[in-house]
C-alpha cells in the first residue's frame, strides 16, 4: 500500500512537524518526539495501530533525511525554543506528547515552556525509556570520537547498532546521533514548577539504559496522574513496536485519562 504524502508544518522555512495520517477531526493530537539521531520516520505506520480519535504527528529535528542539510541543534534550550514556535499551532485541539529516550526530555522541557501559554493544558505526557529529567547526566562516553559512539550504540543493543556494520549507513547517521548525544550530556534540569498533566511512563523489559525502579522518579514532575508501564522490547523497540504500546497508548488518551 502506498504510503499518504505527510503534511508539513513550516516555521522559517525549516519542516518541524510530519502527518503521515491526517485525522482533521480526532478527538486528540499525540505529538511525537524520536530518539537520539532517530527521526519522524520512526512514527510511520503508528497512526494505523491506534483508534480514529488520536492524530499522530511526529516532529522532525534539523539534520536528518529531509533536513539532512541543515545544522543539527545541539544545545536543548535553542531546541526548545524552536520547537515550542513550530508547535503551537498544533494546540488547536486537545494534544498529547509521546518522547522516546532523549525525545522525552525534549517533550517534558517543550511542555514546560507551552504551559503557561495556553489555557487547555497538556492532555498527557508519556515518557518511554528515560531517567527522569533530574536524573540525566553525563555518560561517561566522549561522543566526539567514533569509537566511544560505537561503543554507546553496543551497550544498548538491538536495533540501534546495525549502523556499526555499514560504513555508508554510520556516516549518514553520525552527525545527528553526535549532535543529539552531546545535547543530552550538557543537559542540566531547572528547578521550576512542575506540570498539571498526567504523566505515562512507557520503559522496555530488555532495556538495558533504565528499568522500571529508574523511571518511577518521573512521578515528583507533575503534580497530575502517574502511571507505568512495562512492555516487551529493548532501547529500540519504537522501530519495531509491540502490540502493547499501542494497546497502552489508546487506553491513556482515551477521554484524557
Amino acid at each position: 500500500m502506498p504510503h499518504s504524502t505527510p503534511r508539513t508544518t513550516t516555521v522559517h522555512g525549516a519542516q518541524w512537524c510530519r502527518t503521515f495520517v491526517p485525522r482533521p477531526h480526532a478527538d486528540v493530537r499525540l505529538i511525537c518526539f524520536p530518539h537520539a539521531g532517530g527521526s519522524a520516520s520512526v512514527f510511520r505506520g503508528w497512526a494505523e495501530r491506534l483508534p480514529d480519535s488520536v492524530e499522530v504527528v511526529a516532529v522532525q529535528y534539523p539534520g536528518r533525511q529531509d533536513r539532512i542539510h541543515e545544522e543539527p541543534i545541539s544545545d536543548m534550550e535553542r531546541l526548545t525554543e524552536r520547537l515550542v514556535e513550530a508547535l503551537a499551532p498544533q494546540f488547536d485541539r486537545p494534544v498529547a506528547f509521546f518522547g522516546h529516550s532523549l525525545g522525552a526530555t525534549v517533550a517534558f522541557e517543550v511542555a514546560r515552556e507551552l504551559h503557561p501559554r495556553f489555557p487547555t493544558p497538556l492532555r498527557r505526557l508519556v515518557a518511554s525509556a528515560r531517567l527522569p529529567p533530574g536524573k540525566v547526566g553525563p555518560s561517561g562516553y566522549d561522543f566526539t570520537r567514533d569509537d566511544h559512539l560505537r561503543r554507546y550504540l553496543r551497550g544498548l543493543g538491538g536495533r540501534g547498532g546495525m549502523a556499526l556494520h555499514n560504513g555508508e549507513l554510520w556516516q549518514v547517521v553520525v552527525p545527528p546521533l553526535r549532535s543529539d548525544l552531546l545535547m543530552s550530556q550538557r543537559y542540566a534540569f531547572r528547578p521550576g514548577a512542575p506540570l498539571t498533566c498526567p504523566i505515562t511512563v512507557i520503559v522496555a523489559d530488555g532495556d538495558t539504559s533504565c528499568d522500571a525502579d529508574d523511571v518511577r522518579g518521573w512521578e515528583r514532575y507533575s503534580l497530575g496522574a502517574f502511571d507505568q508501564h512495562v512492555i516487551p522490547g529493548d532501547h529500540y523497540y519504537v522501530e519495531d513496536p509491540p502490540d502493547e504500546l499501542f494497546g497502552v497508548l489508546a487506553d491513556v488518551l482515551d477521554g484524557g485519562r
